[in-house]
């Protein structure tokens, strides 16, 4: 069985509680010093693919291919450096929202990549920030960036959920005498409600 959850962020844990598996991860080989060569760490590359694939929510490896190169330009250190720590916790984020398709996944790296830039622009304030206009622009910058991440959010529940909202009632009191009425409830069209005064009776 199952434990379900109705936060679309949450992923659901495996038979009898089981935690998921660890987050798919990859190792770095420097080719230069924009560009790094994605390899398995544990050498298991059909099994790693195919991880790969379920984490972005494709069938498509023009579409991982893609995505690593994303996350690789996302993940560079202000030193300009690339980092495997800042890959593969990109892709636990994006694994963690198990997106189900390439509209999902495509969600998903942009959350992982806005939250990977609003640190990154954060840790500039390190040592006071500067100035104070180098302050204000790396504060509107930082809001900007979590406004954004915030909004991809919502944008996930929205596409998984549509855009309904749910309110749950926990506990009803009805008086003596009173009703209550259990469903959805519209209000009557204003054309019935309407009455005819036109007749003479």
């Amino acid at each position: 069985m199952t434990n379900k959850t109705d936060n679309p962020l949450v992923p659901v844990t495996g038979k009898h509680g089981q935690d998921a598996p660890p987050p798919v991860r990859v190792k770095l080989r420097r080719v230069n010093a924009n560009y790094a060569k994605n390899y398995p760490p544990d050498g298991e590359t059909k099994v790693w693919w195919r991880r790969l694939k379920k984490a972005f929510g494709t069938t498509s490896s023009d579409f991982v291919n893609a995505s690593l190169l994303q996350l690789q330009a996302a993940a560079n250190l202000p030193s300009g450096g690339i980092s495997e720590v800042g890959m593969n916790a990109a892709l636990a984020l994006i694994e963690g929202v198990a997106p189900k398709n390439e509209i999902e996944g495509a969600l998903a790296i942009q959350m992982a990549c806005s939250h990977s830039a609003a640190l990154s622009v954060l840790a500039r304030f390190r040592g006071g920030g500067g100035s104070e206009g180098r302050v204000v622009a790396l504060a509107t910058a930082a809001a900007r960036l979590q406004r954004a991440f915030s909004v991809q959010v919502e944008t996930l529940r929205r596409l998984r959920h549509g855009g309904n909202q749910y309110v749950r009632v926990e506990h009803v009191n009805v008086n003596e005498g009173g009703q209550a009425v259990i469903g959805n409830v519209k209000p009557a069209s204003s054309a019935f409600r309407s009455i005819d005064h036109s007749s003479g009776d």
